[in-house]
């Protein structure tokens, strides 16, 4: 699920060197934090929030189907 995070995030913005992730879990939940450029942070976030929404979709989709539950932290 984090490769599936940085892969998406990765492709959104204009310098995928930046991108970075970790997992960290919290009691049942796996939690992602994403972590981008400062000049990227819009192009993950997207207008009213549309974008990290999607991803967020996504992740808990492939989450659901192996049973667990995981959450995306987007870090400033």
């Amino acid at each position: 699920m984090k490769a599936l995070v940085e892969t998406i995030a990765k492709a959104l913005v204009d310098d995928p060197t930046q991108v970075k992730t970790a997992e960290e879990t919290e009691e049942d939940t796996l939690v992602i934090k994403l972590t981008v450029a400062k000049e990227d942070m819009g192009r993950i976030i997207g207008k009213e929030g549309r974008t990290a929404k999607a991803i967020r979709t996504i992740l808990n989709a492939v989450s659901t189907k192996d049973n667990k539950k995981a959450i995306l932290k987007i870090v400033e």
